[in-house]
């Protein structure tokens, strides 16, 4: 029992010491090997440079307002870029709603909200397309008996689908612009 502790202990050490040298370094923050004066926060500053440089085109629909206003409030962080050099276009967002939990009396208790859209990235001055990526978003809500309580928790649930659109559309620019 001893000896598959302590091996157990060492092949554990030696996991904790590999994963130190598997090359990943932070998207946001600092990385820790370029700690200079010079290079501090500069791995930031480049994510958010490029992430001003594109202009988000118009989506349409409630939700693609409600979507295109996160990715504003987001990635606008120094205001309108004066001239970008990318335009980031995004489709317009489609739900698909699903029962989930369904009773002895076969009403449903829970529903899920699934949405999708595809966002492209183009380069103006050569025309193409540069990133393509399908997102989703999965989000829940409770059916209750009160239908504007079931309205309330659904629009949530849309909200918050969105804001998870959004997130993921930060992450995939930032991935492609860190590269």
């Amino acid at each position: 029992m001893r000896n598959v502790r302590v091996l157990f202990c060492a092949a554990i050490s030696a996991t904790i010491l590999t994963l130190t040298s598997c090359g990943f370094t932070p998207l946001y923050g600092d990385n820790v090997q370029q700690n200079t004066a010079q290079n501090k926060g500069q791995n930031r500053a480049n994510i958010v440079a490029a992430n001003a440089d594109f202009d988000i085109t118009i989506i349409p629909n409630q939700e693609g307002v409600y979507l295109r206003n996160l990715l504003i409030d987001r990635l606008y962080i120094n205001g309108y870029p004066q001239n970008p050099r990318y335009q980031l276009v995004l489709s317009p967002v489609t739900e698909t709603q699903q029962s989930l939990a369904i009773a002895k009396s076969s009403e449903s208790t829970r529903g899920q909200l699934r949405q999708k859209t595809r966002m492209e990235l183009r380069d103006r001055q050569t025309a193409s397309v540069v990133l393509s990526r399908d997102l989703m978003a999965l989000s829940s809500y409770n059916i209750l008996v009160s239908e504007f309580a079931t309205r309330v928790t659904e629009e949530n649930a849309r909200k918050n689908g969105l804001s998870d659109l959004a997130r993921q559309t930060e992450l995939q620019l930032g991935l492609y612009f860190n590269r």
